[in-house]
């Protein structure tokens, strides 16, 4: 009977341990499946995103295609109708033949064709980025999970470090839900964080769009994205915002808080990158209407031989090497401007304009006129603002490079 007893008292043990361990599985279960659930959710979501954005991109790129294909056939018409022409003048008639022969010319001089741009294309390396990013977090949340199932989480203490573990994973799932990256193609994807993002949670990547009612009449707009130089001048249509002086085109962004981060394609020429204030009177003259030459502008200029920042007509040369990509990092709160140099997601400050306290600001002309007169330019709402200084001079608002405003949000 006492062997039966303890028998007896040892299966009712072991039952009850087991009752334990199976309520403690079943939890466990119920949070896997709750986790896995919502990365299901996640994904659905992604799909959605990624096929209407395919769909943008393919409607986008066939309208330019379409219309690059127009303006070929037009001219191959109009240049065929003018060597026609030529060919049916009499060989006595010499003063016809100047005529046809100057009009076949001017016909293969013009060269205004609708420019392929095709910038969605761009953005399957971001949308690439953005679902491996998710994938890989799904996987180490996954291999995390199997090893408890391997016989790490049984007890009451570790299952309860799973149950957290599981619990802070969903929440970190849920915050990086919430974190949008406005892309140039014009969808809106979830996108996982830096890990450093909420150390500067205002910094936005500004998506620019070019202002074709401010556009000098001597640039010619590549979308809303190019702009370059040009000898002949293009009719665009009357506007009060419009630059008749000066070879200028502003954003149509208008920045009046927060944090601000954009790139620029140097592609050739002088160039000068800034930003304006939107009240500014485009009517000015060449030498006061040019960025930087002024008290309601600043701008970062490439010469042809090195980098000058301008404020206010007074300049600063900067001694670094020529960069293809240009950074432009606003800090409306702190009234700072820096201008990076960058290269495969490496960011090299060439120059910040912001006041100073120290008294090196007195000996250095250009130092002494930010402090004096920079802080009230961000009075005023701010654009973004390209000056085209020589002919074919070229730029292009470019999509951004990998992890730079992560890099100024650890900064």
């Amino acid at each position: 009977q006492t062997q039966q007893a303890k028998f007896l008292s040892a299966a009712e043990n072991e039952l009850e341990e087991l009752a334990v361990t199976i309520a403690q599985a079943k939890k466990m279960v119920e949070l896997i499946k709750k986790l896995f659930a919502e990365a299901s959710e996640v994904l659905a979501t992604f799909h959605k995103e990624v096929a209407a954005f395919i769909e943008d991109g393919e409607r986008s790129m066939l309208g330019e295609a379409e219309a690059d294909l127009r303006w070929k056939e037009e001219r191959r018409a109009k240049l065929a109708q003018c060597k026609q022409n030529l060919e049916n003048v009499p060989s006595t008639d010499t003063i016809y033949f100047l005529q046809e022969f100057q009009a076949l010319k001017v016909a293969m001089e013009e060269n205004f064709s609708p420019a392929l741009s095709f910038q969605n294309d761009l953005n399957f390396t971001n949308c690439t980025q953005a679902v491996g990013a998710v994938k890989d977090m799904l996987s180490a949340a996954c291999k995390n999970q199997w090893d408890h199932l391997q016989g790490k989480g049984m007890d009451g203490l570790c299952f309860q470090k799973t149950e957290e573990g599981l619990k802070d994973c969903a929440n970190r799932q849920r915050l990086e839900q919430g974190i949008s990256v406005r892309w140039a193609g014009g969808i809106s994807s979830r996108f996982p964080p830096h890990p450093h993002v909420s150390f500067l949670p205002h910094t936005v990547a500004f998506i620019i769009d070019l202002d074709s009612d401010t556009a000098d009449k001597f640039i010619q707009l590549f979308g809303t994205k190019g702009a370059k130089r040009v000898l002949c001048p293009i009719p665009y249509p009357e506007s009060p915002t419009r630059f008749i002086n000066c070879e200028q085109v502003l954003g149509v962004n208008l920045m009046n808080r927060g944090n601000y981060y954009w790139e620029v394609e140097l592609i050739d020429g002088w160039v000068s990158i800034g930003v304006i204030a939107e009240d500014f009177d485009p009517q000015e003259s060449y030498n006061r209407g040019r960025l930087g030459r002024n008290e309601k502008s600043c701008c970062l200029q490439w010469n042809g031989q090195n980098y000058v920042a301008w404020f206010g007509g007074f300049e600063s040369v900067i001694q670094q090497p020529f960069f293809h990509t240009i950074g432009v990092f606003l800090e409306y709160s702190e009234k700072a401007l820096t201008f990076y140099g960058v290269k495969d997601s490496k960011m090299t400050c060439l120059q910040q304009l912001k006041v100073s306290h120290f008294t090196k600001g007195q000996l250095d002309p250009f130092q002494n006129k930010i402090n004096h007169q920079f802080a009230s330019l961000f009075l005023c709402k701010l654009k973004p603002a390209f000056f085209l200084e020589s002919v074919d001079a070229h730029l292009q608002i470019g999509p951004l490079k990998k992890d730079c405003v992560s890099v100024l949000k650890r900064r």
